[in-house]
């Protein structure tokens, strides 16, 4: 019932070309060797070589037309740090005044539309386009408050927080004033464009606050000034884009108390000593 079966695999083991079964005798000079050298007709490794002094042949050969389509490229020698600085590029890439517009394009900046908003800003007296706030951007707007709050900053004047809420507040109410007293309507976004476009001439009334005090006869002759021509501004625009030339002085009030607030904030520093005026 039970069989021997150490003679089957003795004679596997006897047939086995890596293992010798006769143990090779020392030899004095010669350095041990733990394992026989493959024959030279082995297959178990079919580019295997007898010794480590031999020439590595190549097994295989990369053709010009071997490779994958879609694999291909050059591929630059790469230079010292000046060629960060340099106009070469990349094969295929865009120019950089392209990614420029681009990413202009991406975010809604045309500069050319912003200077021409200023420049009807800054020129009341030239008739005003009702296609003008077609294209309405907040690009400029907010690049006038942000520098209008940093001149008030910088004449030591902090106001970001009441510049905020009294633009959010103020231009709500001009919304619903305008919705109220116009047939076609307009949006909250033209809205909010318009006002802070005609916030320019008090840039300038918190850039002058800088280097001269406002808190005297000239700051109110400025501020004064500047109310009067952000709020005939503003108020045209309006009108041109609404078709509400009869309803201008109407229209002109409210604007002129928002414009009003701002300059308040620009001549006397609000907030300091425990919220009072000085």
């Amino acid at each position: 019932m039970w069989q021997d079966n150490s003679a089957a695999y003795g004679a596997s083991s006897s047939q086995n070309q890596y293992y010798p079964q006769q143990p090779v005798a020392p030899q004095p000079g010669v350095p041990l060797q733990f394992y026989a050298p493959s024959p030279v007709g082995s297959t178990f490794y079919s580019g295997s070589r007898s010794s480590l002094e031999g020439h590595v042949g190549a097994q295989g050969s990369i053709q010009a037309g071997g490779v994958p389509p879609g694999y291909g490229g050059n591929i630059q020698p790469a230079g010292g740090w000046w060629t960060a600085f340099g106009t070469g590029g990349f094969e295929g890439e865009p120019p950089l005044l392209e990614e420029v517009k681009a990413v202009k394009t991406e975010l809604g900046i045309n500069f050319s539309h912003i200077r021409a908003k200023s420049l009807a800003v800054l020129n009341p007296l030239r008739r005003v386009d009702e296609h003008i706030m077609d294209d309405a951007d907040l690009a400029g707007p907010l690049l006038f408050v942000f520098c209008f709050g940093t001149f008030l900053l910088f004449s030591g004047k902090p106001q970001f927080g009441y510049i905020y809420g009294v633009g959010v507040l103020g231009s709500l109410s001009i919304y619903t004033l305008l919705n109220l007293m116009s047939e076609k309507g307009i949006d909250a976004y033209r809205v909010v464009s318009v006002l802070g476009y005609c916030l320019l001439p008090m840039v300038a009334v918190g850039a002058l606050s800088v280097v001269v005090t406002l808190d005297g006869m000239l700051g109110y002759v400025l501020s004064t000034l500047s109310i009067l021509w952000c709020t005939y501004a503003a108020s045209g625009i309006f009108v041109a884009v609404l078709r509400m030339s009869d309803q201008r002085l109407l229209l002109a009030y409210p604007i002129g108390l928002l414009y009003g607030c701002f300059a308040l904030l620009s001549v006397f520093n609000v907030g300091v000593g425990g919220g009072s005026a000085k």
